[in-house]
């Protein structure tokens, strides 16, 4: 109860960071103000602008950081993150075509994204079930690499063939970003994440004995192959969401997991709440870095996330090793 509490005071200064910077910086006490009042000054900038940002961060954060932690249960890999299963490939290259094509709308990219996502999850079920072995962990590896190496190669041959504006549309959106953020866009996308994540919490127990491995899960009475069709299931939808409202920003659904997984231990029903909130406070202090490190200008928020983030988990990955 300790660490949820920590992390729900760091998820509020990480919220409360993100409303007072940005390309115009807003005092302490004027954000509290803003916030409380209509008629304060810097009202609309935040009410309006930032309050809806920083909210979408959170939730994205924190969904991404869910579907991590369920799809490292699923394949039994602490270093499994939610673009794992060839949905970044195939959002990626579904959303980069529609740039392409001149349909780089406020609801036409995110769409197209999504359904790219969904439809790289497909290709990589069905390879799986071609091979015999449907939502067998490694497999779904294996296929989900195949089917992002392939969807890479497509996006470099969109990208080559673009001209100069669709190019650079295409590359911020494939770093990531939230300067498209809307309470339409945050309420989409929530009423997107809400079933996936109540599905995954209700989902613990599984997740547990899932990572134990197949044959003790099923000594222990689970239907390890429901199981895993619901975990593969919620965390692709999960996944998809979180890239059509933001592009693909990294190393969200790795860092957190990884880390509190040796700190809080294995069960999934007190990690879980826990990850989410870890997540979602640190993309809201990326995104916040990336709108004031070189103001005016706002950095993709993926290059924050990924330059600490490498780091990082190479710190992780050390100590787990020793």
């Amino acid at each position: 109860m300790r660490a949820i509490v920590g992390l729900g005071l760091f998820g509020l200064a990480a919220c409360f960071l993100g409303l007072a910077v940005g390309a115009v910086p807003i005092p302490p006490g004027a954000v509290l103000d803003a916030l409380f009042s209509s008629d304060a000054p810097a009202a609309g900038i935040v009410r309006n602008l930032r309050v809806p940002r920083v909210l979408l961060a959170f939730v994205v954060g924190g969904g991404l950081g869910v579907a991590g932690t369920a799809l490292q249960a699923l394949v039994r890999n602490p270093l499994a993150d939610p673009y794992l299963l060839g949905i970044s490939g195939g959002a990626g290259l579904a959303a980069v075509v529609a740039i392409a094509f001149g349909l780089d709308g406020a609801w036409s990219t995110p769409l197209a994204a999504f359904a790219g996502g969904l439809g790289g999850v497909a290709l990589v079920y069905r390879l799986s079930a071609v091979a015999g072995r449907p939502l067998d962990p490694r497999v779904l590896v294996l296929a989900g690499v195949v089917v992002s190496a392939f969807a890479g190669a497509l996006i470099t041959a969109v990208l080559t063939l673009s001209p100069a504006e669709k190019l650079r549309n295409s590359f911020l959106w494939l770093l990531g970003g939230f300067s498209a953020s809307s309470w339409q866009a945050l309420g989409v996308f929530s009423a997107y994440a809400a079933i996936p994540i109540l599905s995954l919490g209700r989902a613990a127990r599984s997740l547990d004995l899932l990572s134990l491995g197949e044959e003790p899960a099923e000594a222990l009475g689970l239907s390890v192959r429901k199981a895993r069709r619901v975990v593969y299931l919620s965390a692709s939808l999960l996944t998809a969401a979180s890239v059509a409202v933001c592009g693909i920003v990294g190393f969200v659904g790795l860092i957190a997991p990884h880390a509190l997984r040796t700190l809080l231990g294995p069960a999934h029903r007190r990690l879980l709440p826990a990850v989410f909130l870890a997540s979602g406070g640190f993309l809201v202090a990326a995104d916040a870095l990336a709108r004031t490190v070189v103001r005016p200008i706002e950095l993709p928020v993926g290059v924050v996330t990924s330059l600490i983030g490498v780091p990082l988990f190479a710190l992780l990955l050390r100590r787990s090793l020793k």
